[in-house]
């Protein structure tokens, strides 16, 4: 070759470098402007938004986009063990069980935008037990599955969220809730905060033999209202507080000789240190009492919260409210306890306090209410030497009061031997309208439906009310099922408990001799379906007078409780609230603890839903809704609130194949 020709050659040779220069510049250049891309995509969606820089460098890098058209399938059952983490960029995927020839809103769900699938499988190493079809063009990153478990292995946050998905979630909406209510929360100790930090840690404490005026002359040079009677082992035995100077002591008349065993309280009320001023607060407002003794793990005493205490972390005080209720000698005075009770929960609810701890606070303290209205009307409507007991049902019978309730009451009474029952009724009904009508005044609207203690269909004898769930259980028409789902769950509110538990004893023993009315039941639960959409996320046009917008109470929360209450009846399970229900009733039936716990997280989210929308749009003194427009949630709500109807349908699911329902 002569040197021309070299030249050309040494020539072409530098091109071709120069070239593959440039090509593999564009290449790394594309994949920085992907990787680019893709965190940005990440950090728009949970649970990549609180994942750290290199867990989110190591999806990025290893992730890969796919294109599927509309009409193809992604990963089924045919498709072997699954081999990728799918994250949806662009388009909509639908879930379909496999196998089942009929699509119904039982087996499918919709998926959009950064929800990702199918976690169980590619975790366990299995094929997917659901189908999965691009119903849109859609664009996903796969990630294979070695990569996805070591970021499971990496990320702390990438494994809760794949192994507590939708507590995950909910905890991420809850702390947005507290940034929503920063600003009027602001300055307050959250109630989440452990009983260690908070009260007296060096409490006064004496030995019970010590004589009275001895622990009276240490309480005065301590400069306390308080003492702890406490053991040799430390732990305590009982409570001595200014209080019972006055009762035990100076009224009762005792020698100061005596030892302080016979003038305290016994058997306090305790929690150990990491509970938090929530619990106590719950106990004070539960039981009535103003101090909540704290130990360590042995049971050893290491501090005391007062009333005061948790007054401080309020600007609304728990004490405030528990003395203008106890001390209130008019309805006025009600009134304003109310509307506290109302200000209190809201600041729990900028906490960051769960749904069902602050159902169950707010059902307390309107107990304690209600419980006051029928002091006050006892004393014109005497009910000296006659047993009876007022009867909560519906929200307020199982704990799960929101801001919005109306009345559900009854009573339940025995007539003296030889007495007139109709004349007595006649007397419970004229005291029952009042109290009805004075419930009223203070924010507890009367019943639509008119379940209420003053209506003579509510105001019955123990035996009545026994032939009357007979009647029910026994020949479950459409009025009867109506029924149960309302006056099924009831508890005491003020009387003798003793007539309540016997109707609840009797209630569960026709239960468990009747299961065509636990199927008739069933029947009736699956008529209300969670409203999710086979192409849209959600169905929006259930309430004709109100389209665009989703009944939470009615095609959410209804659904749980209707399953929980059925279950309960099913296993002997005696407690009203139904997320104590499910967890009771799932040990008695054998259902896996994760399953359970996801479908409580799920009523837990509505509920808490509901709270944030009865409060933020509901006008003082006026009963709120459940009605939320779905497009008016942020993502990460709008994401949860799709799961969380999703865990009401496999609830259903296992009601449907458990009681054989068609």
């Amino acid at each position: 070759m002569n040197k021309k020709g070299e030249a050309v050659e040494q020539q072409q040779e530098k091109e071709k470098l120069a070239i593959g220069t440039i090509e593999a510049a564009l290449r790394q250049d594309g994949r920085r402007r992907l990787a680019g891309q893709t965190l940005a995509f990440l950090r728009k969606h949970a649970p990549f938004d609180k994942m750290q820089p290199a867990a989110l460098d190591f999806f990025a890098e290893r992730a890969q986009v796919a294109f599927y058209p509309a009409g193809s399938g992604i990963v089924g059952p045919d498709s072997g063990n699954v081999r990728y983490f799918y994250l949806i960029e662009t388009g909509k995927v639908q879930a379909r069980q496999a196998g089942e020839v009929t699509v119904t809103e039982y087996s499918i769900l919709s998926l959009g935008p950064g929800e990702s699938f199918p976690i169980g499988a590619v975790t366990a190493g299995r094929p997917s037990t659901n189908l999965y079809t691009a119903v849109e063009d859609t664009f996903c990153y796969q990630l294979p599955a070695e990569d996805f478990l070591a970021l499971v292995a990496s990320s702390p946050e990438f494994n809760l969220f794949c192994t507590q998905y939708i507590a995950s979630l909910l905890d991420q909406s809850r702390r947005q809730l507290q940034q929503q209510f920063a600003q009027k929360a602001s300055e307050q100790q959250t109630l989440n905060s452990p009983l260690s930090g908070i009260g007296s840690r060096t409490p006064v404490s004496v030995p019970p033999d010590m004589p009275l005026r001895a622990a009276l002359e240490t309480m005065a040079r301590a400069g306390v209202g308080s003492l702890v009677v406490a053991g040799d082992n430390g732990r305590p035995v009982g409570v001595f507080t200014r209080s019972d100077l006055l009762e035990r002591v100076v009224l009762a008349d005792l020698p100061h000789s005596v030892p302080i065993a016979d003038a305290m309280s016994p058997d306090p009320f305790m929690l150990e240190e990491h509970a938090t001023a929530y619990d106590a607060m719950l106990a004070m407002a539960t039981h009535g009492i103003r101090h909540v003794l704290v130990t360590d793990a042995e049971g050893r005493l290491t501090g005391v919260v007062s009333e005061r205490d948790l007054f401080s972390l309020q600007r609304v005080g728990l004490r405030q409210i528990r003395q203008a209720i106890e001390g209130a000698n008019h309805i006025e005075a009600l009134q304003h306890a109310a509307a506290d009770v109302r200000q209190l929960a809201f600041n729990m609810l900028a906490q960051g306090i769960g749904a069902e701890q602050l159902t169950q606070f707010i059902s307390a303290l309107n107990d304690a209410l209600t419980r006051r209205i029928i002091q006050l009307n006892l004393e014109r409507h005497p009910f000296e030497g006659i047993d009876w007991t007022w009867l909560a049902f519906g929200s307020e019978g199982r704990d799960e009061q929101t801001f919005s309730t109306d009345q559900d009451n009854g009573i339940v009474f025995l007539p003296p031997a030889g007495g007139d029952a109709e004349a007595l009724r006649e007397r419970f009904l004229a005291f029952a309208r009042d109290v009805n009508n004075d419930l009223d005044r203070c924010g507890f609207p009367l019943c639509k439906g008119n379940i209420m203690a003053s209506n003579p269909q509510w105001c019955l004898t123990l035996d009545e009310w026994k032939e009357r769930f007979a009647q029910w259980v026994r020949v479950p028409q459409p009025e009867a099922l109506l029924n149960a789902t309302i006056f099924f769950d009831f508890r005491p509110l003020y009387g003798r408990t003793e007539l309540s538990d016997a109707m609840r004893r009797h209630l569960l023993d026709l239960a468990a001799t009747q299961p065509v009315f636990l199927r008739a039941m069933a029947h009736n639960a699956l008529d209300v379906e969670p409203p999710l959409g086979k192409i849209r996320d959600f169905v929006t046009d259930l309430e004709p007078d109100h389209p665009g917008k989703i009944d939470l109470k009615k095609y959410g929360s209804r659904i749980f409780v209707d399953v929980a209450r059925i279950y309960a009846l099913a296993s002997g399970v005696h407690n009203t609230n139904s997320t104590q229900r499910l967890r009771l009733a799932a040990q008695r039936l054998s259902i896996r603890g994760d399953e359970i716990n996801a479908v409580i997280d799920a009523l837990n989210f509505i509920q808490l839903l509901r709270l944030q929308h009865q409060y933020l749009e509901g006008e003082p003194g006026v009963q709120g809704d459940n009605l939320i427009d779905p497009e008016k949630l942020n993502e990460l709500d709008r994401r949860i609130l799709k799961e969380s109807f999703r865990q009401a349908r496999k609830i259903q699911m296992r009601l449907k194949l458990d009681y054989q329902v068609n």
